[in-house]
């Protein structure tokens, strides 16, 4: 009787050390593992632009500066663009990672509000999508 209740005492122990998958996948434990790997994790951030510092090459959105780099995707309305398109004020979807050094770069910049499709229709067809903007009441 008494192997059996160590046995049971300690088999949930066992557990914590194993990754699962909902770790993995960009929980706090699974963002600080992957870190200590050596591997950035991306971060998501989206507000208004408050400032644009074209010499040092940074956008400021809630009190976060990133950098912004050659490798940083740039878009606007869903096409290419420059970072002279970032203007103070508007919406803004930043991917980042946070450096060891305390510094945000930015890996991805959406100028502009989210496109249509990304606003709540996640994984619903492009003809459903169409055929529910078709059967809106004018």
């Amino acid at each position: 009787m008494s192997l059996l209740a160590a046995a049971i005492a300690v088999a949930p122990g066992q557990t914590f050390g194993q990754e699962t998958k909902k770790e993995a996948k960009g929980t706090k434990a699974g963002v600080e593992k992957a870190e200590k790997a050596g591997k950035p994790q991306a971060l998501p951030l989206g507000g208004k632009i408050s400032a644009v510092d074209k010499t040092a090459k940074t956008i400021t959105v809630r009190e976060r500066t990133f950098q912004i780099t050659s490798e940083t995707r740039i878009s606007k309305a869903g096409k290419p663009a420059t970072f002279d398109d970032a203007v103070v004020g508007e919406e803004v979807g930043i991917s980042y990672v946070k450096a060891d050094d305390g510094k945000l770069t930015a890996q991805s910049v959406r100028i502009g509000p989210r496109p249509e499709g990304d606003k709540g229709t996640k994984g619903a067809s492009k003809e459903a999508k169409k055929e529910g903007k078709k059967q809106q009441p004018q």
